[in-house]
């Protein structure tokens, strides 16, 4: 086993909102270094870093818009999010929940706070990360994922470090529930003070993390504070992570698909030309109706 270096620990950048429910540091594509073509499969990453919504009568999110060629990850550290879409899928994705979206040939979505939890408001931190799909499956018919946190495999370290929470992928020999169309590793690494975890992931996959909470130390070298984000070298496949105090840290990699990437707002194709037919199915309503 050779150790994968860091190639660059990144600071959180301005904020932007999506709707009125959600305020993000981007991370993918728009910081340096963090194109699309780098970040294969992983094509956006959006973070609501921990913030504070005062209580709202009406919930705040984002209304009816469409996706088509990806999937939509939403990993809930605190708050939760009522979603709903053209196909008849809906729910509240609740703390330590995931809901893992298959927009495929095309769906219309919407996300809002979840009503009670917006009636009293309270601390938010969300992840919505985009998944790239294999030109094959971009067409395929959407579904949805939910993994509640009581569902997910949890894999237990040793000298009380800690546990990972494996939502997709393998760690230590343990699969986690999502079915994924490539192969792709996302799980929470939740560690204890001075706890250690070794994650071990093939050089040519793109792998990152980003720490939700607390501090680390990568390799034994490389700070993270909270909110920051690691790159990873496509060299070596082994690395360690050690916390300076309790900790939470998002860990993603997945192999590259390795193929053109065409975007344009809601949707990420191979080719001009599908985006166009993108556009133009959308503008007939082949991607069903959604009540806003």
């Amino acid at each position: 086993m050779a150790q994968k270096n860091v190639e660059l620990v990144m600071t959180p950048g301005e904020v932007h909102w999506v709707g009125d429910g959600f305020r993000v540091h981007n991370f993918i594509p728009s910081r340096f270094h963090l194109e699309r073509e780098r970040m294969d499969p992983f094509i956006l990453l959006d973070y609501n870093s921990e913030y504070e919504f005062t209580p709202a009568p009406k919930p705040m999110g984002v209304g009816v818009h469409p996706h088509r060629g990806f999937e939509t990850v939403t990993i809930a550290y605190q708050g939760k999010v009522e979603h709903h879409d053209s196909y008849g899928g809906g729910g509240v994705i609740g703390e330590g929940d995931v809901q893992w979206m298959t927009a495929a040939s095309g769906v219309l979505h919407k996300e809002f706070h979840e009503k009670e939890w917006s009636e009293q408001g309270g601390l938010f931190q969300m992840v919505q990360l985009w998944i790239n799909l294999p030109a094959k499956f971009k067409m395929g018919h959407p579904r949805y994922q939910a993994i509640h946190n009581s569902d997910m495999l949890k894999v237990e370290l040793p000298k009380n470090s800690g546990f990972v929470e494996v939502v997709a992928g393998e760690y230590e020999g343990k699969r986690g529930p999502v079915d994924t169309f490539s192969p792709v590793n996302l799980m929470n690494a939740r560690l204890n003070k001075g706890g250690k975890a070794i994650f071990s992931f093939p050089a040519n996959y793109n792998t990152a993390l980003l720490v939700i909470k607390g501090r680390l130390f990568v390799n034994k070298t490389v700070e993270a504070p909270v909110d920051h984000f690691v790159l990873f070298e496509n060299v070596g496949d082994t690395f360690e992570i050690e916390a300076t105090e309790d900790t939470v840290v998002l860990v993603i990699s997945g192999e590259p698909l390795n193929e053109p990437i065409v975007a344009h707002g809601p949707f990420v194709m191979n080719t001009k030309r599908e985006i166009i037919q993108a556009f133009d199915d959308f503008n007939q309503g082949k991607f069903g109706y959604l009540k806003d």
